[in-house]
């Protein structure tokens, strides 16, 4: 069984410096876990790691897409396999970072997509008020409309969502995932104190701005980049061209970011806890880095039964 290492967590915990250090203690290759990372162009919104952060670590999965091309889960699994493979024959051990959980939960389980969205055009998901959207998911999906509440928005968006990025319902996906996890893998999850966090991304937020998050998307905005393109749905992007519509103002499409940020990060929190077997590792104490550093380097050689490099 292949050996692999997968680090997860909320935007703004940590995970990209984490992955670096790991990489450098086992002989890594970094694999992106994130639905946007593979648009080429969107660097700042979303975070990507820059040539010089990477130190000379091969990263995957980065800049593969156009930014007004799709990109479904089933492609990331099939991508994300791949590659591996193809690390693990280089007899280095591939390290799968990101925060998008049904993406990485469908490279660890036998997830079966269908071959093509086509077939699926995309929902109006957002524009949509809740008895609509019950409606929508009761002709989709009766089993998973009978188990959620209308006023549940969230997880009626979540079961619309699923069968959109994947072809299936919500309750096919559950009943046809095998519990068994395809690969020796040691599944780490960073996570911090509540208030802690929702600092870092509200920082995080500024530092965008102050990098040129507005001219990021103004490029997309200028190019004809559709605000319906999947890419553009991204948070960080929808906000702003909301704003260069003349929907909101400046002030207001920043504190929307910020907020649509928070709640992104709660979201993965629920789905990581509730979906899959992570051990977790608490970075809340920036004091205590190295020594929760060390700790998560002796977890994984003791998971995976490998040696570190001093």
């Amino acid at each position: 069984m292949q050996k692999i290492i997968v680090i997860v967590g909320p935007t703004a915990v940590g995970k990209t410096k984490l992955s670096i250090e790991t990489a450098k203690r086992f002989n890594g290759e970094i694999i992106s876990g994130d639905s946007m990372q593979v648009y080429k162009g969107m660097d700042i919104g979303t975070a990507k790691i820059t040539a010089e952060e990477m130190e000379g670590i091969p990263h995957h999965l980065l800049d593969i897409k156009e930014p007004h091309e799709a990109f479904s889960v089933a492609e990331f699994q099939k991508l994300v396999r791949e590659k591996i493979t193809e690390i693990t024959n280089r007899h280095a051990i591939p390290i799968i970072v990101g925060g998008t959980g049904l993406y990485v939960q469908s490279v660890l389980y036998d997830y079966q997509f269908s071959d093509s969205e086509s077939d699926h055009p995309p929902i109006d998901i957002y524009d949509k008020n809740p008895l609509e959207l019950h409606k929508k998911l009761e002709s989709i999906d009766p089993e998973s409309a009978k188990k959620i509440h209308p006023n549940n928005v969230r997880r009626v968006i979540r079961a619309l969502e699923i069968f959109e990025q994947t072809g299936k319902t919500m309750t096919q996906l559950q009943s046809e995932q095998k519990k068994s996890i395809l690969y020796n893998t040691a599944l780490i999850g960073l996570t911090m104190e509540r208030e802690k966090l929702y600092e870092r991304i509200n920082k995080r937020v500024d530092i965008m701005i102050e990098e040129g998050l507005l001219n990021e998307v103004q490029h997309f905005y200028k190019n004809g980049i559709s605000r319906e393109s999947q890419s553009v749905k991204a948070i960080g992007y929808k906000e702003i061209y909301d704003y260069l519509d003349g929907k909101v103002s400046w002030e207001e499409a920043i504190i929307e970011l910020k907020k649509n940020s928070r709640n992104y990060a709660k979201r993965q929190f629920t789905w990581f806890r509730n979906k899959m077997d992570v051990t977790w590792f608490d970075m809340t104490e920036e004091r205590e880095h190295l020594k929760k550093t060390s700790e998560i380097i002796d977890f994984i050689a003791g998971k995976l039964q490998i040696k570190s490099n001093t």
